[in-house]
């Protein structure tokens, strides 16, 4: 058995059998540039399979060698990649500038890095191995753009670049060239992609007849980025290249052309999404973060629970049998909160901290858990024995603490307090969880109408709307 062969055997033994087979045969059979960045919800489309288990199975696969994971930057205006990573500790900049969209970002894992895969050119050769010899439109397709832009296929392709695109030029390292165009009274960008540069020209006025001259120099040390008025007409564009980079600059129409494919996205793993999926916290423990790292994420949802009754079920039934029941709850609900797209990021006694990308995830996990207790109070034959549950959602820090990944801020306090409000088999959960169009339909389906009061909360100033799921 070659080595790619035994390979795919242990990804058949870690993950899902049938994701292990679609990999396989993507690997085998898609072309190359299906095999660069890959797009993995795109992926669990395709094959008609669960998203969840494909994110898994990736997981897998990139830990046994045969997928390079990447953290991309992303730009929320174009969609572009302005940094990859091959791990999130490097993703360590304030701010990310985009020249083609001329502005700055601070970096969120909620929609500015995703995560895609490649496959290691050890299980296969593709072209996006060596960026440097792929056509600019391919360029463009494979390494600019990130994965969630939704690119048209084949010739409808090109046929956009075309419209969008006056000219193109692939410069060699320290070379010149020339490139003579008609503008026309648009706005236009010559934009690189390799050294994410960019000159805007800003062209309006009467047409001229007479040329216009623009040189533009690309420096490693010292991208061009700028803006010059031109007139509709003749323009003769001198590119010198001093960098040792082979560089792809054209002269792109800032239309509506250009806006609505910009316009066109999709679905893309997050790293928000994949940090709080359980796989990736058992395989990639410690080896996500610096331990002086901070990276924002503008919303994430915290579960908390705690376990009422505990202490006295050691005293009724002893220190044996309450542990086994305590370890029991603990495997039920990391099933749970897996099985909903979520991670538990730590167990604190007998609590749970765990996290979900979306309130609906979270409340789906906090209703089953209670159904889940019923079983539990059998076994114990003690129905004093109850969950408590709090969820809220808001913005947080990922930090990481003591070698693991954890979350920090005022939501992740607020929501260890909702839960600490529960004293029966009710669920509390704060309004930015109820007012989530999802979460508010999946009680509506139940039945279930949640209760408004207001509470104090340790460490909150001002009495703080919670309510309360019967």
């Amino acid at each position: 058995m070659g080595e790619t062969q035994a390979l795919f055997a242990a990804l058949r033994q870690a993950t899902d059998a049938a994701v292990a087979a679609a990999i396989d045969r993507h690997v085998k059979e898609a072309p190359d540039r299906e095999l660069s960045r890959i797009n993995i919800l795109d992926f669990a489309a395709r094959y008609r399979l669960d998203e969840e288990r494909v994110i898994g199975a990736f997981l897998h696969a990139a830990r046994l060698g045969l997928f390079e994971l990447s953290w991309n930057v992303l730009c929320p205006g174009c969609g572009g990649v302005l940094d990859s990573n091959a791990t999130l500790k490097s993703v360590n900049r304030e701010e990310y500038a985009c020249a083609l969209c001329a502005a700055g970002y601070e970096p969120t894992l909620d929609e500015m890095v995703e995560v895609a895969f490649t496959v290691n050119p050890r299980i296969r050769r593709i072209a996006a191995h060596d960026p440097e010899t792929l056509a600019f439109s391919e360029y463009m397709r494979q390494t600019f753009w990130s994965s969630g832009i939704e690119l048209p296929d084949g010739s409808a392709y090109v046929r956009l670049l075309d419209e969008i695109v006056l000219d193109a030029v692939e410069l060699p390292p320290g070379e010149k060239a020339i490139l003579s165009l008609q503008l026309p009274n648009q706005f236009c960008i010559l934009f690189d992609p390799v050294t994410h540069s960019a000159q805007f020209l800003d062209v309006n006025g009467a047409a001229t007849r007479e040329r216009q001259n623009l040189t533009v120099v690309f420096n490693k040390l010292r991208p061009p980025t700028g803006k010059v008025t031109m007139r509709p007409g003749p323009l003769r564009v001198t590119l010198d290249n001093r960098t040792d980079l082979r560089v792809l600059p054209a002269i792109w129409i800032a239309g509506s052309a250009l806006h609505d494919l910009l316009g066109k996205r999709k679905k893309f793993l997050t790293a928000k999404r994949l940090l709080t999926n359980q796989t990736f916290r058992d395989i990639y423990r410690t080896d996500t973060l610096d331990v002086d790292q901070r990276l924002k994420i503008t919303s994430l949802t915290f579960l908390f629970t705690d376990l009422k009754g505990s202490t006295e079920l050691y005293e009724r039934v002893g220190d044996l049998v309450a542990y086994d029941m305590v370890r029991e709850h603990f495997r039920v609900l990391h099933q749970v909160v897996a099985s909903h797209a979520g991670a538990v990021v730590k167990t604190i006694g007998d609590a749970v901290m765990a996290t979900f990308a979306t309130p609906d995830q979270a409340i789906a996990a906090a209703l089953e858990m209670r159904d889940a207790m019923p079983n539990l109070h059998a076994r114990a034959r003690h129905e004093d024995l109850v969950l408590k549950i709090g969820v809220h959602e808001g913005p947080c820090l990922a930090v990481m603490v003591n070698d693991r990944l954890d979350y920090f801020g005022q939501t992740v306090n607020i929501a260890a307090r909702v839960q600490g409000l529960a004293v029966s088999r009710s669920i509390f959960a704060t309004k930015a969880v109820i007012d989530n169009e999802q979460a508010a339909g999946l009680l509506d389906a139940a039945g279930l109408t949640p209760m408004p009061q207001q509470a104090l909360l340790r460490g909150v100033v001002d009495r703080y709307t919670v309510y309360e799921i019967p």
